[in-house]
């Protein structure tokens, strides 16, 4: 097998260098033929891989960056005062062709902007789009936009679908289903910008558009691919996380509420933490950025270590997909 080589941000994040080197580590032992970059501080990375005793250090090495761009400073202020950010630094790793991948827990907003300064979008793409697989009742769903892009025109969002489906053919589904997120299923629901796009949609040759998909059915598993502008997306994304996280403690709650439900809990307790693990946020972290000439993907910036994992994992399966290169093939294809 071929190896899969990863430029990692290692200054970004809420929990900073220390759980970003944890995970990287552990990554490598999960996957042989993983490499991976570390772009930050050299001491300081070298003083937390020290704490490790046992480390490839063949597959796992440090690039120097100066500087780290914080998780409130403004996309426009990353993008032209700090030419040595690790993020930055990283990424123009990939661009040079020195590693395949780079991911980040860092300011989205500064990634994105870095993202399509350094490495330019494909050819017949205007805007990255952030997506991300999220849990249905048949499996998994692909979402996007996840809030790279607040405000879409009917075209942005035709882009979109084509990326997600290319996404999820790469990730093993056939024929994906693609739906626009609306509120409601009839042609005459929707705003001007979702009512043109399935106009667009509508007439893609190669694309299998099944229509307009409401936020319930998203968790039915009614669609593959579902595409939303990123104000929308990221709400959603968001309540749906805080959602799981209220009903595992009510339900918690519940079971603590006499000897009989501590029983019952007792009994139910490998069942929940099977479904607490199948919905756990961590296992499904790390959205990808469509549409770049490079694979970058984005770790939430509160991820731990099992979930900045995820993200290193969903690089490694784009990697291998040749994602990218698909995408651009297939672009050539659909769009019109």
């Amino acid at each position: 097998m071929s190896a899969q080589v990863i430029a990692i941000d290692a200054m970004g994040g809420d929990f900073g260098p220390r759980s970003i080197v944890q995970a990287c580590i552990a990554s490598l032992s999960a996957t042989p033929s993983l490499h991976l970059t570390l772009v930050g501080q050299p001491s300081l990375l070298e003083e937390l891989i020290a704490s490790h005793p046992v480390v490839d250090r063949a597959r796992l090495t440090i690039a120097p960056a100066s500087e780290t761009i914080t998780m409130d400073e403004k996309p426009a202020a990353a993008l032209r005062g700090k030419p040595d950010s690790s993020m930055r630094v990283a990424l123009e790793l990939l661009r040079d062709g020195k590693v395949q991948a780079c991911v980040s827990a860092g300011n989205t907003g500064a990634l994105m902007a870095l993202s399509r300064h350094v490495l330019k979008t494909l050819p017949g793409i205007d805007r990255p789009a952030m997506v991300a697989a999220i849990p249905t009742q048949k499996g998994y769903c692909q979402l996007l936009d996840l809030g790279a892009n607040v405000d879409c025109s009917a075209e942005h969002l035709f882009q979109f679908a084509v990326m997600g489906s290319v996404a999820a053919e790469a990730l093993g589904v056939a024929r994906p289903r693609v739906a626009l997120l609306n509120i409601g299923t009839e042609d005459i629901k929707g705003n001007q910008q979702v009512k043109l796009a399935a106009t667009l949609l509508q007439g893609a040759r190669g694309l299998n558009y099944i229509g307009f998909v409401e936020g319930d059915g998203v968790y039915r598993g009614e669609a593959d691919v579902v595409v939303c502008d990123g104000f929308v997306g990221n709400i959603l994304l968001k309540s749906s996380e805080g959602l799981a996280t209220m009903i595992a403690a009510r339900i918690e709650a519940l079971f603590k509420q006499s000897m009989v439900s501590r029983f019952v809990g007792a009994l139910a307790l490998p069942l929940m933490r099977r479904l607490q693990a199948d919905l756990a946020p961590a296992r499904h972290n790390g959205a990808s950025f469509l549409g770049l000439q490079g694979i970058v993907v984005k770790s939430h910036g509160s991820a731990g270590v099992e979930g900045f994992q995820s993200a290193i994992a969903r690089a490694v399966i784009e990697i291998q997909e040749n994602l990218p290169q698909r995408l651009h093939g297939r672009l050539e294809d659909l769009l019109p």
